[in-house]
């Protein structure tokens, strides 16, 4: 465990308030995430993984300037833990309160509970996280630091001491015989990809870090810049009630083909900027980290500029379709995905595919985002069999999902491991699934005479 360098700070006690059924359960709520937090040693956990993860930055950012990693001093080690801490618990109170980082900024200004569970409480002066704050929070370790930890926490809630009881003491242990799976879409935060607002996003977001640059001193001959984002608005306008004419086919080619020769002129004048600021950055207040983000920014939208003209140009003009895996759906999310799901309400959806995976009682233990096209539901059997074994030291002895996770193979694989089944998919040779009544039993618990149906 990672010792804690830093002087937690003195707070008030937090005042009794009577009168309201449901902050005294909130409290209680919070109360009792506090004693898991640290009491499973969780919270400990997370510092000094985020430590490790923080001299590792430091040690690959010395390693690309040439430079000789440093030491990390006892003042900013300090200063990592308690912001590890602070990140660690403002993460788990927003998903408790279900704010955004916006509306838990107002929140934590507002009350003295979540100052109190955040370690942000103090005697003299309360100092906030503000909404860019707790978003850098939500993104400070990556997804396998996160579940190094869940996964601890959970092997930890799933174990009993000699009489039966949890180690952690909750009312039951959880319980890790039977798994529920299912697969869901993480959408995008994103528009609908239409070819040509892609261009227009390029045109915004270059044209925001060229006014950066020219903020901070360097600048190049051009017009005003704002005039190019008000001409890509105008002819995004015109692209969207081209549609309405007669000759809307023959006009939406006319406007694209604008839009083309104005992105010629915005890449140049960015590509000018960029070049001048990579050159000549001393003469300007920028840190050496501040100008390689500016430059990053305006190198990975570049990138995707001829492959975004390139697209539009055979939708529109060349009237052809454009594969999938070739499409671009959005110049800042390059991971995201068609999926043709065919639900009521969301026939095709952007983003990922999500594999959850549940136990008996609710509690989500297994998890798999996926960034590149998604499998069939039954090859992401095998590796959650795996991952859960890994935690929980034995694998379930029944799984339970839609049709889609069935398979031949996958029945056999549990079967082999002491006895586990599989739910079936309904088909016309096994159309009644209250006939698997083994299958009942182990995947709810109870006989199978007191239940109705298969729980699927």
């Amino acid at each position: 465990m990672e010792r804690i360098a830093y002087q937690p700070e003195l707070s008030p006690a937090l005042r009794q308030v009577v009168g309201n059924v449901d902050y005294r359960e909130f409290r209680e709520t919070l109360e009792r995430m506090n004693r898991l937090l640290l009491d499973s040693g969780s919270e400990d956990e997370f510092v000094g993984l985020r430590m490790a993860e923080y001299e590792k930055d430091a040690a690959a950012y010395a390693r690309k300037m040439g430079k000789r990693a440093r030491p990390i001093g006892g003042k900013e080690r300090a200063n990592v833990q308690q912001h590890a801490v602070r990140a660690l618990r403002c993460n788990v109170a927003r998903e408790l309160t279900g704010e955004s980082a916006r509306g838990l900024s107002v929140r934590l200004a507002d009350s003295e509970l979540l100052q109190w569970f955040c370690r942000i409480d103090r005697v003299d002066v309360v100092r906030v996280p503000s909404k860019s704050t707790l978003d850098r929070y939500a993104k400070l370790v990556p997804e396998r630091v996160v579940r190094q930890m869940v996964d601890r926490l959970n092997g930890v809630a799933a174990r009993t001491d000699e009489g039966g009881q949890s180690v952690l003491g909750l009312e039951e242990a959880v319980d890790v015989t039977a798994a529920f799976l299912d697969t869901s879409c993480v959408r995008a935060n994103v528009h609908f990809p239409v070819d040509w607002v892609l261009l227009r996003d390029i045109v915004r977001t270059l044209i925001k870090a060229t006014v950066l640059i020219r903020k901070h001193g360097l600048k190049n001959r051009m017009s005003e810049p704002a005039a190019f984002v008000r001409d890509m608005n105008r002819l995004s306008i015109e692209m969207t009630h081209s549609r309405r004419r007669p000759d809307s086919r023959k006009e939406r080619k006319r406007v694209l083909r604008r839009m083309k020769k104005l992105m010629k002129v915005i890449d140049r004048h960015a590509r000018r900027h960029r070049d001048l600021l990579k050159n000549e950055r001393a003469r300007t207040d920028l840190s050496e980290a501040q100008a390689s983000v500016i430059l990053g920014r305006i190198d990975r939208i570049r990138e995707q500029l001829p492959d975004a003209i390139r697209q539009a140009h055979e939708r529109i003009i060349g009237g052809r379709r454009v594969k999938n895996d070739e499409k671009i759906l959005s110049v800042y999310e390059p991971d995201i995905h068609v999926l043709v799901r065919g639900k009521a309400g969301a026939e095709v959806e952007f983003g990922n595919t999500l594999l959850l995976a549940e136990q008996r009682q609710g509690l989500i233990v297994d998890w798999k985002l996926i960034k590149d096209q998604a499998p069939a539901d039954s090859q992401m059997v095998p590796g959650c069999l795996k991952r859960w074994a890994h935690v929980f030291g034995s694998r379930p002895v029944a799984l339970a999902g839609d049709r889609g996770f069935d398979s031949q193979r996958n029945r056999d694989r549990l079967e082999a491991d002491e006895g586990g089944r599989l739910c079936p998919a309904a088909n016309a040779s096994r159309p009644d699934r209250t006939a698997h009544r083994h299958f009942q039993e182990r995947i709810s618990g109870t006989p199978a005479e007191e239940q109705r149906v298969c729980a699927s």
